[in-house]
């Protein structure tokens, strides 16, 4: 879906920034009320049978207002075509929902609330069209490909408890992932985005703050930015956002851009050759808050900061910064839980 502002022209609130090496950059700006934070990474274990890992536990804002568990214990179903999913997941039932080998798909479908979506091995692939979770509550998408979409790979608006997990997305026409239109508390981890341009969007307008302050309360973490080239996430409103233990690769634009009244912290990532890893205001949008700490850098810029970010309210676990990049490249994506 399109965002309305411009995606390369800088607002004159910006600097150039120099460039640090090796070691993160922790701003002087204050979070208030922080919550629990451990120290060592929770790494999911192999399953002995298959290799693979176990799915980590759910991390995040979408542990929150009740929690997310998408279609429960619902004994699954599996479909192999275009019909057969989207009757399925338009369903006003609980279901869980094996994709197996590649279904294509046209324009955006939507899904319905109390689903679980989860592909079949490595290659379970959605490509052509894309996923409209709208006005839908306690949602699922995990162990997808997403190639090829004609609008978003993923859209959600006007939606709540959504997470979205160990995906592998590419090529879409416009953003591969976005999230507007009051949705809240959800959850974005182990997402493998590249070949791309314009990756993640939270907030569609700087017009919307009637609908959207308030909301918007996204978790971002173990998320693999491959090159994708500006909005890692872009945030507007949503305070507080999370976005931490990422890995951010090649990044030829930015990485987080915080605008209008949002407050985002950044922690724990991991930015390689990314010269404008984070900063205030993009394009005709005014300045958010943006907090960082203990992020690890390796050829990256600085990084700009101000402002203060409101409370987590949920525990979690931050990876040594320098260990995320080992982590999230093994654990991101496909074929992996």
């Amino acid at each position: 879906m399109q965002d309305n502002s411009p995606a390369r022209h800088r607002s004159s609130r910006r600097r150039t920034l120099p460039l640090a090496i090796g070691a993160g950059f922790t701003a002087a700006a204050l979070v208030v009320g922080m919550g629990a934070i451990a120290n060592a990474a929770e790494t999911p274990q192999a399953d002995a049978g298959t290799g693979t890992l176990a799915a980590p536990a759910l991390v995040g804002w979408a542990t929150q207002n009740g929690g997310t568990t998408g279609g429960g214990s619902t004994p699954p179903i599996t479909v192999t075509s275009s019909s057969a999913l989207i009757s399925a997941m338009q369903s006003s039932s609980a279901a869980v929902i094996n994709v197996s080998g590649t279904i294509s798909i046209s324009g955006m479908q939507k899904v319905a609330s109390n689903k679980t979506i989860r592909g079949v091995g490595s290659n379970a692939t959605i490509t052509g069209g894309g996923l409209n979770i709208a006005n839908a509550k306690n949602v699922i998408i995990q162990n997808l490909n997403f190639r090829n979409a004609s609008d978003d790979s993923i859209n959600v608006q006007y939606s709540t408890n959504v997470w979205l997990d160990h995906l592998d997305m590419a090529n879409g026409y416009d953003g591969l992932l976005d999230i507007k239109r009051t949705s809240n508390f959800i959850t974005v981890s182990y997402v493998h985005s590249h070949d791309h341009d314009k990756n993640m969007l939270l907030g569609h307008s700087d017009d919307n703050a009637a609908e959207d302050t308030g909301k918007l309360k996204v978790t971002y973490h173990h998320n693999w930015f491959d090159g994708t080239g500006q909005r890692n996430p872009r945030v507007r409103f949503g305070n507080p956002v999370h976005v931490f233990n990422n890995y951010y690769s090649n990044i030829g634009d930015y990485g987080v851009a915080s605008t209008e009244n949002a407050g985002v912290l950044v922690e724990c990532n991991y930015f390689e050759n990314v010269e404008d890893p984070y900063h205030l205001g993009e394009g005709s949008s005014d300045a958010g808050s943006l907090v960082a700490r203990n992020n690890h850098k390796v050829n990256s810029g600085a990084g700009q900061t101000g402002g203060s970010v409101a409370s987590i309210p949920y525990a979690y676990t931050c990876d040594t910064p320098s260990s995320v990049k080992s982590i999230v490249t093994a654990q991101a994506g496909t074929g992996k839980i």
